[in-house]
């Protein structure tokens, strides 16, 4: 579903020149968990990232479906993003002045509002269908009772929940997660992951996750390891 060829990125700060990946080779089938584990530092969201169509690489391509994303248009490429693919960040990114409700299904607007809905594989839900959707993801997470709280309201774990229902409203085909559990304490991290993971496998949804914690990998079917700029299995 997901290609990465020799995928490299530096930075240069006046005469230096910074690599930090250098020639990262990844296939991820459909319907997989997939997670790469390194220190902080190692590369690991700025990979992820590139994945996902945030950052573009010094040199390589990214291919979603025969598809070479860093050939795109910007706009073409924000499209994808928002029909195509979910992102789960460690800091929530919840607009705080909107309500739980309405920061799950403002992604659906922006979906409505696409030139080329036919990229996702379906139309704009509308308003009131992106409300009822956004009402039955928060469901699923556990959180429907806080519907109309603000984000201020919630706790560490709550947010990411939310976070999460926000990610799938588009029903996306491929997953991202950057460090999910990276703000919450052990406990609600594993909870975190396991709701993760009971979504990857009720809806054979592919899901790609860094983490710095190899015991919260183990969960994925198949975990890399980033080292020195380089992924090893």
């Amino acid at each position: 579903m997901l290609e990465a060829k020799g995928i490299h990125k530096a930075y240069i700060n006046g005469k230096k020149h910074l690599a930090i990946l250098k020639g990262i080779d990844l296939s991820i089938p459909r319907g997989k968990f997939v997670a790469v584990v390194g220190p902080s530092g190692a590369g690991k969201s700025t990979l992820l990232h590139i994945l996902g169509g945030l950052d573009s690489p010094t040199e390589g391509k990214v291919i979603l479906e025969a598809e070479n994303l860093y050939k795109l248009s910007d706009s073409q490429l924000a499209e994808i993003r928002n029909q195509k693919l979910g992102f789960v960040f460690q800091f929530y990114h919840l607009l705080p002045e909107f309500t739980v409700l309405e920061n799950v299904f403002i992604p659906a607007l922006i979906n409505r509002g696409s030139r080329h809905r036919n990229i996702g594989g379906q139309a704009g839900l509308g308003a009131r269908g992106s409300a009822k959707a956004a009402g039955d993801l928060l469901k699923q997470v556990g959180l429907s009772e806080r519907a109309s709280h603000f984000p201020n309201q919630l706790s560490g774990g709550e947010k990411q929940r939310v976070a999460i229902a926000r990610a799938l409203i588009n029903r996306p085909q491929l997953l991202f997660c950057d460090e999910p559990t990276g703000n919450l304490d052990s406990k609600t991290g594993n909870d975190i992951i396991g709701l993760i993971d009971q979504i990857h496998q009720e809806n054979c949804m592919t899901v790609v996750m860094v983490t710095h914690n190899l015991e919260l990998a183990k969960i994925a079917d198949q975990v890399y390891h980033l080292k020195d700029g380089i992924l090893v299995n």
